[in-house]
């Protein structure tokens, strides 16, 4: 299958225009950045439904045929993926279900329920819930609408690079995590296009580290046991589609360790007050504890969403609090 171009990604731009919003490039001027590297945050948990998956699922539902809306739509998410395609549903009129793990994070479920979605429980991997909507799928006729692996959903998350592009044309390198490896391909497919010198590092939580392995092998791997606090990055396996263009685009892929994961959640929230879920720190975290081995450089890292459980973001706010 042919990679996605710049003319898809700017046509889901044209689409998305006026419905979903253009997040702001913060600098993050207080932020002791290891290699004396300049930090930008590309802040996605701003975004419409609180994370970047907005973009991808109102790019594929809106582009609907009358015959598909018509059949409703499914998906199989962690949580930040049903709440966009449950939100672009609502938006456009027509019916959606939503398959989730059963230890979904119950902030996220509450979210796809206020947009009027059907849920549905399944297992507790990415492969249990793709398995489930297959099945309803056969059963009822929805359309599918996966969380990475689809053209329409890598062009909508790819208008976050052109955004970055514009906003900071002297940039130097773009530090995104990967869950499915939809973000990472349309981000990295709109930077190269645009800034072909730009250097594009990925990240992953070590405990789900299969987008790694599978660069490293130069082949797809299948992650069994995926073991980590960032559940909108607990994938088993990322997309063949996103596996190819990240062969040819990303520079490198790094990984974090969970306690770094958490305390970047914390300094987001203390130093630049923003809400982020684990999941849209872990860019952030590669970068404060150098693991990118960017040195002066000028860097956007992506918060990819902030839909986070007010429990676990007291509990990384709280260490600071309590030594002030």
């Amino acid at each position: 299958m042919a990679p996605v171009t710049l003319s898809e990604i700017q046509d889901a731009a044209n689409r998305l225009a006026g419905v979903a919003y253009r997040t702001p490039l913060l600098p993050a001027m207080t932020f002791q950045v290891p290699g004396d590297n300049q930090l930008w945050l590309k802040a996605e948990n701003l975004q419409r439904t609180g994370s970047f998956k907005f973009r991808g699922a109102y790019n594929a539902v809106s582009g609907l045929s009358p015959e598909e809306r018509a059949r409703g739509v499914i998906t199989y998410s962690s949580g930040n993926h049903g709440q966009a395609v449950a939100a672009a549903a609502a938006l456009v009129g027509i019916p959606a279900v939503i398959v989730v793990p059963e230890n979904a994070v119950p902030i996220k479920v509450e979210a796809i329920r206020r947009w009027g979605a059907e849920i549905v429980f399944a297992g507790t991997t990415s492969l249990d819930r793709e398995n489930r909507a297959h099945e309803l799928v056969a059963e009822r006729g929805y359309v599918v609408i996966p969380p990475f692996d689809d053209r329409r959903i890598i062009a909508g998350q790819g208008t976050a690079g052109l955004e970055i592009a514009a906003d900071l044309p002297e940039v130097d390198a773009v530090v995104v995590q990967v869950g499915g490896g939809g973000l990472m391909s349309g981000v990295a497919t709109a930077v190269k296009a645009l800034k072909p010198s730009t250097r594009i590092i990925g990240v992953e939580p070590a405990g789900a580290a299969d987008a790694k392995d599978s660069l490293t092998q130069d082949r797809l791997v299948t992650w069994d046991r995926i073991d980590t606090v960032a559940d909108g990055l607990r994938t088993s396996r990322i997309g063949e589609l996103n596996f190819a263009t990240m062969r040819e685009l990303v520079d490198d892929i790094v990984t974090v360790e969970e306690d770094e994961i958490l305390a970047a959640v914390g300094e987001l929230a203390r130093e630049t007050k923003l809400v982020v879920e684990p999941s849209g720190a872990v860019a952030t975290a590669a970068l404060l504890n150098d693991r990118t081995g960017l040195r002066g450089a000028r860097v956007v890292a992506l918060i990819s969403g902030g839909n986070v459980d007010p429990h676990l973001l007291a509990q990384c706010v709280a260490p600071a609090a309590a030594i002030a």
